[in-house]
């Protein structure tokens, strides 16, 4: 069935604007942020992994899609037991990736391009190989050493029972008992609290010489010339005191949920689950330390920034970490994880800009990254959210590909016309899929090895880039070797494939790209086309003289006679005028 209500130009004329962006045209407000997961992004050694030189040579790729920075994942020492998120020296570089003077060859080459470079910050634990760590195993109960952890004495007569019930957000109990020694105590030997891996031990925040220590962390990258830090777990940090029991369960994409909650988020403003507000996550201290951390980028030129990985919810409770003198910007994750629904979107987004513009905060916008599957796969299932975000194993039901990219292309273009700062994940301009069909004895993701293989893991938005369609490994790197397979699709989607080829994914990204910028979108002010509110299911907005328009119904959209189109995410029937099912396009009227 086809819309016959005839639409004029005078139709997408906007309501007053909800949304005016604040601030002083620091860069970051607006800026299109692309991550790079380093190890599958390009190889330049050849050996399977991706590495710093293998970004380096793809810098080009970045400058002409039309980014303005790169957000890198970890690429510290670390012996790799988390994917690089399990830090030994947070002062230098992985061998696997390189060495300090080819991150400092990336760095000028990304400056030169025009680029912004984004750095990873790891601070609510380390490895258990870090110095720290290993001096602290060798230290006694007490000591200095074990104060810069979260080292306790466990629970009954012979301390041989956790110090508390919380559980690893990876599966399995949050504490690990040390081996006995000749100097325990009376309760025998201690435990340390890991809320991911037994491998990545919790820091002691409320020990000063942590925090001197992570401060001194800034200065040394923001010295090589860093323009800002995106901060692991930035909700985290601090614990409770007295670390309580909690009977809640923390799960890394989708919030917190206690037990027998049942509406345990904020209708009103989109939000999505409870929060992660157990006793280890969004305490009152971890604000102290990131007033601190401003204080140190103040020191700096160049509007250095930073960034908050905090699944925290309601965006009231987000919006806390952005105020004016703490982080610059928050990730949005109740755009990230909203269902494909108009009615939904519209909320997130006017909640999502009045909560961040009331701190005088950007908002950001978000669709994949490297913790949740991707949105080309997550939009072709019936459901979208829950345990589809945590990755789909072969035995899953399977994504229908061609609704998915379809849906993907359409919420991509509907999000880049939305004003604040927006950010891509690695491949998700080429349209990539998750890997769904990643057999298990190659899988390297320790979320499914602690749960025995009950959650995929993450695995399968992190498979390495095709760059030459059909050259071996996709052109991975020289040698064709990659660290995880990549599925048979990749290479029809790999991008050489698509450079240059009218509809392609890459193109409608990079003229999008380009549009958002020359357009001004980013620093735009946001007003809703009203007129066509009685449409349920299509989303009409205008930002500065651009009128985004997408269908996320079953039905087609006649769009105004007359309107010129800028971008589409599909093809469009030029005869009929008609905007298909799932696509978005930007027009000028």
């Amino acid at each position: 069935m086809t819309s016959t209500a005839p639409i004029t130009t005078s139709d997408l004329t906007a309501g007053a604007p909800v949304h005016t962006p604040a601030g002083s045209g620091e860069w970051w407000r607006d800026a299109v942020i692309y991550q790079v997961y380093p190890r599958s992004f390009a190889d330049g050694n050849g050996d399977g992994t991706g590495d710093l030189p293998g970004v380096t040579a793809k810098l080009d790729h970045l400058a002409q899609l039309g980014v303005d920075a790169v957000w890198l994942s970890p690429f510290y020492r670390s012996p790799q037991k988390d994917a690089g998120y399990d830090v030994a020296d947070y002062r230098d570089i992985d061998p696997l990736f390189g060495t300090l003077a080819d991150f400092d060859e990336m760095l000028a080459g990304a400056h030169e391009r025009g680029l912004k470079v984004i750095v990873d910050l790891v601070p609510n634990h380390s490895s258990d190989q870090h110095a720290w760590f290993q001096e602290a195993l060798a230290a006694a109960p007490g000591s200095a050493e074990r104060e810069r952890y979260m080292f306790r004495d466990g629970r009954g007569p012979a301390g041989d029972q956790a110090p508390n019930n919380w559980q690893s957000i990876f599966g399995g109990p949050a504490w690990t008992r040390l081996a006995p020694r000749e100097d325990d105590g009376p309760l025998g030997p201690q435990w340390y609290l890991h809320l991911f891996d037994s491998t990545q031990p919790d820091l002691n925040w409320d020990n000063p010489e942590v925090r001197a220590e992570f401060e001194d962390v800034l200065r040394f990258w923001l010295d090589r010339g860093v323009d800002g830090f995106r901060v692991d777990v930035a909700h985290g940090m601090i614990k409770a005191a007295g670390l309580p029991d909690w009977d809640g369960q923390v799960a890394m994409v989708e919030g917190t949920v206690e037990e027998g909650a049942t509406d345990p988020a904020a209708p009103e403003d989109g939000s999505t689950g409870a929060g992660n507000r157990g006793p280890m996550f969004d305490q009152e201290g971890v604000h102290d330390i990131y007033r601190a951390w401003h204080k140190v980028l103040a020191e700096y030129d160049g509007d250095r920034c930073l960034v908050a990985e905090a699944w925290v919810e309601p965006l009231s409770r987000l919006a806390r970490y952005v105020r004016p003198d703490e982080m610059h910007q928050a990730f949005n994750f109740s755009f990230l994880t909203a269902p494909w629904d108009a009615a939904t979107v519209r909320t997130v987004v006017n909640a999502s800009l009045s909560t961040m513009e009331a701190v005088g905060a950007p908002t950001t916008w978000v669709l994949s990254n490297h913790d949740v599957v991707r949105h080309a796969s997550r939009f072709g299932l019936d459901e979208i959210g829950g345990r589809q975000l945590n990755g789909i194993g072969a035995t899953d039901p399977q994504p229908d590909a061609a609704l998915g990219l379809r849906r993907a292309r359409a919420a991509t273009l509907l999000m880049l016309g939305l004003p604040g700062s927006a950010y891509l994940y690695q491949g998700e301009e080429l349209g990539l899929p998750d890997h769904t069909a990643l057999p298990d004895d190659v899988r390297q993701d320790p979320s499914f090895f602690r749960t025995n293989g009950t959650e995929p893991g993450r695995d399968g938005c992190r498979v390495p880039l095709p760059w030459v369609g059909g050259a071996p490994g996709n052109g991975f790197g020289p040698t064709g070797r990659t660290w995880l397979p990549q599925p048979d699709v990749y290479a029809e989607l790999a991008a050489d494939q698509q450079y240059g080829v009218k509809g392609s994914t890459y193109e409608m990204y990079r003229a999008a790209l380009g549009l958002r910028r020359s357009e001004n979108l980013g620093a735009g002010a946001l007003a809703w086309v009203d007129s066509l509110a009685d449409h349920p299911d299509v989303v009409a907005l205008r930002v500065a003289d651009v009128v985004v328009v997408a269908n996320l119904g079953a039905t087609p959209f006649t769009l105004p006679a007359g309107a010129q189109v800028l971008v589409a995410s599909g093809e469009l029937d030029e005869d009929s005028g008609e905007l298909p099912s799932d696509t978005t396009v930007w027009l000028r009227a």
